[in-house]
């Protein structure tokens, strides 16, 4: 998501909830809930993924260019065209009979011309100095919807509870036809008879025919209103129509429900991975719980304390901008106006003292001479 630099810094929490959502727990817990602040750098591993290609980045404590509170700090990614990977142990949980809510927060105060990010959950164990892209991981969070759905009913993860039958056949007596001819209409007598075209009787023959040169004179014809165009009997609903004839659907015999489907590999690990052209992401408020109100408090308490202060400091910073760049600008028209006016005294006085000979002054001695 690219950002001009005269905009407001991109920030946003991204939300995930589990695919089965359960009733409310009669108490919630909290997994991990990071906001980098004192002691961060003990309980996250910066790895050595990419290190010694020397395409690893590191991570700047920092709250980034217009805080709501220069206190309220993230980890920035730091160095442009690099690799991260960050990853913190956390308590064993299973997401079994409970919601599951991945929340985090990034701050974009970059150009961002190319790259991804994650947040991924981890199971078994992990070396957190290697952690990286190879590293299998159980959920990928990267606020790019893949799918949306029921994991019962909208993928192909257990086979289908029913199934059609193989080779089914619609029954000959099976009528599908839902409007019929009316049989109990019949064609009026004398209705094949009617021309569609008649003379005009209204027509007179020209004061100025004449007939042994053109023959006999006939009115023009014109269309008949008796005519009706080609009988059509009326059309009824059909008494015996079946409905579209549909391949008969039965009970999948390979078909074993699996009321775990939703269940995830505990997970023991929560981890960061990055790769970005252009640095300056800020990572923050990372929070892994079963209670979705909860993380929508998070949420608001965040806005409600920092995000109007935060626009107040950015409109100063870009006021301040706009005057420098403004500033930058009649400087470099001063010094364009200088630079030409001293051409124009330099070689305005190299004009005056050079004059070009003029041709008709040498034909003048010519003449002068004959």
């Amino acid at each position: 998501m690219g950002l001009p630099q005269n905009k407001l810094s991109f920030f946003c929490f991204f939300f995930l909830v589990s695919v089965l959502t359960l009733a409310p727990l009669a108490f919630s817990e909290i997994f991990l809930e990071e906001h980098f602040e004192g002691g961060w750098k003990s309980r996250w591993v910066l790895s050595d993924w990419k290190r010694n290609e020397g395409k690893a980045g590191t991570f700047k404590h920092t709250a980034g260019k217009w805080p709501g509170d220069p206190d309220n700090k993230g980890i920035q990614t730091y160095n442009d065209a690099k690799h991260y990977a960050i990853s913190a142990k956390i308590p064993e949980f299973s997401n079994k009979n409970r919601t599951l809510v991945v929340q985090y927060s990034v701050k974009i105060e970059q150009d961002i011309e190319c790259g991804g990010a994650y947040i991924k959950l981890l199971s078994g164990y992990v070396n957190q100095k290697q952690f990286g892209g190879d590293t299998p991981y159980s959920v990928l969070v990267d606020n790019k919807e893949r799918e949306f759905g029921s994991m019962y009913t909208d993928w192909d993860i257990l086979p289908p509870r029913k199934i059609k039958v193989k080779n089914a056949k619609k029954p000959e007596d099976w009528d599908d036809r839902e409007y019929i001819d009316d049989p109990n209409d019949v064609k009026p007598e004398g209705f094949d008879s009617i021309p569609r075209e008649i003379p005009d009787r209204k027509a007179k023959e020209p004061e100025d025919w004449d007939e042994e040169e053109n023959g006999l004179w006939e009115p023009p014809k014109i269309p008949n209103s008796a005519y009706k165009g080609p009988w059509k009997a009326k059309r009824i609903k059909n008494p015996n129509y079946k409905g579209k004839w549909k391949n008969p659907w039965i009970d999948n015999p390979e078909f074993e429900d699996d009321p775990d489907l939703y269940v995830l590999k505990s997970i023991k690990y929560a981890g960061i991975e990055v790769w970005q052209v252009k640095a300056g992401s800020i990572f923050d408020n990372i929070l892994i719980c079963d209670d979705p109100a909860y993380a929508r408090s998070i949420v608001d308490d965040y806005f409600a304390q920092h995000r109007e202060s935060e626009k107040e400091l950015f409109a100063e910073a870009e006021k301040e901008r706009k005057a420098r760049e403004d500033e930058e600008a009649r400087i470099a028209r001063e010094e364009g106006e200088r630079r030409r006016k001293e051409r124009d005294h330099r070689y305005g006085d190299r004009r005056r003292r050079y004059k070009r000979p003029n041709p008709r002054d040498y034909m003048d001695d010519y003449h002068d001479e004959l």
